[in-house]
C-alpha cells in the first residue's frame, strides 16, 4: 500500500495544460503603480494641463462656446450634464404631514391591529 498511487479526480469541462496560464515575465503593475483611477487625480491633471484652469471653467467655457456657434445638440449634452449633477447633489425629499394625516394613518393603524388581534383570539 506504501506504493499506491493517489488518484487525482477527472476534472469535468476545460483542462488546463501544463503551458497555459501563470505569471508571465514582465506581466503585472510596476512597482509604485497606483491602484486606480480618481476624480480628484484627474480633476488636478485637467488644472495641471491647462496651466491652472479648473474643470469647471472649462465646462462653462465650452458651453458658451457651443452657444455662441449655435450647436444644438451640443449645447442640450451640456444642459443634460449640467442638470444631471446639480439635481444630484441638490435633491432631498421633503415629507410634510398634515395633523389629519398623521390621524389618519393612526386610525388605519389602529384598526388594523384590532383586525390582528380578533384572528389571533378566534
Amino acid at each position: 500500500m506504501d506504493n499506491e498511487e493517489v488518484k487525482q479526480p477527472k476534472l469535468k469541462g476545460r483542462q488546463k495544460h501544463p503551458n497555459h496560464g501563470g505569471k508571465r515575465e514582465g506581466s503585472g503593475r510596476r512597482a509604485g503603480s497606483k491602484d486606480k483611477l480618481t476624480i480628484a487625480g484627474i480633476l488636478d491633471q485637467i488644472e495641471k494641463q491647462s496651466k491652472g484652469t479648473n474643470y469647471e471653467e472649462i465646462l462653462v467655457a465650452d458651453f458658451l462656446d457651443a452657444r455662441t456657434r449655435k450647436d444644438t445638440t451640443l449645447m442640450m449634452k451640456y444642459h443634460q450634464l449640467i442638470l444631471q449633477k446639480v439635481l444630484i447633489n441638490q435633491s432631498r425629499i421633503e415629507v410634510v404631514e398634515s395633523p389629519d394625516v398623521v390621524e389618519a394613518k393612526r386610525q388605519a393603524f389602529v384598526d388594523a391591529l384590532a383586525r390582528l388581534t380578533q384572528v389571533n383570539q378566534g
